[in-house]
């Protein structure tokens, strides 16, 4: 598996050119990105990237890829980063890695977003992964009885947990929020409950990313498969 997602990152790496401004992604997939970002670095290639968590900027540190922040650029030419589920609009679902708030504010601000992922992330409808809602812990409970009328009202339904780190401990993100993890099954209209929870006060941001991502590069057993947006 991490050899498939070595080939996608390596393909999307084809699409980086010298002076490009890059968002730079979390997750394991993108790691690979990251690291043969690195080595084109290292090679002469000049860039800057904008990383999506503090992991991120520490690999890329590690890597030798010079950073900025977008309070210093005013917008990306290209994010490249990994995806928990990806349908055929284009749609994805991101956020199990914690930096869904970050990833989404990066990709929002980017010409383009490009996805790079092995091929079991390709599914028919959203949903079978857990949707992350990044959630301010001031009020939860309120927030999520809002976060069960949202589902109802897009026609989904299940279980709401809060995220605990490896400690048992509540994981907290970067910006130092909290995340629930809603088992909801098939969600038939992303675009609908993205909108939904975004209306919600406690609610900074879901992990539904909509219209974001125009290419999805899908690297499988039988090769690359890129899959542009219509």
């Amino acid at each position: 598996m991490e050899a498939l997602k070595r080939q996608a990152a390596a393909r999307a790496l084809e699409q980086v050119a010298g002076g490009m401004r890059l968002g730079l992604g979390t997750g394991s997939t993108a790691r690979h990105f990251v690291d043969l970002l690195g080595e084109k670095v290292r090679a002469g290639l000049k860039v800057v990237g904008v990383p999506t968590s503090e992991a991120t900027r520490i690999q890329a540190e590690q890597c030798g890829v010079p950073l900025t922040t977008l309070d210093e650029v005013d917008s990306l030419d290209l994010t490249v980063d990994g995806a928990d589920e990806v349908d055929p609009a284009l749609d994805l679902i991101k956020g199990g890695g914690g930096a869904l708030l970050r990833e989404k504010i990066v990709a929002a601000a980017s010409d383009r977003m490009i996805v790079i992922a092995d091929e079991t992330k390709w599914v028919d409808a959203l949903g079978r992964f857990p949707l992350p809602v990044e959630v301010v812990p001031f009020g939860l409970a309120a927030t999520r009885r809002a976060m069960e009328r949202a589902f109802a009202a897009a026609g989904v339904s299940g279980r709401i947990e809060l995220r605990k780190g490896g400690n048992r401990h509540v994981f907290v993100t970067d910006g130092g929020h909290w995340i629930v993890d809603c088992r909801l099954g098939r969600i038939a209209d992303a675009p609908r409950l993205a909108s939904l929870l975004n209306a919600i006060p406690g609610v900074v941001e879901s992990g539904l990313f909509v219209g974001l991502a125009g290419t999805v590069i899908l690297a499988g057993t039988s090769g690359i498969r890129v899959v542009e947006r219509r």
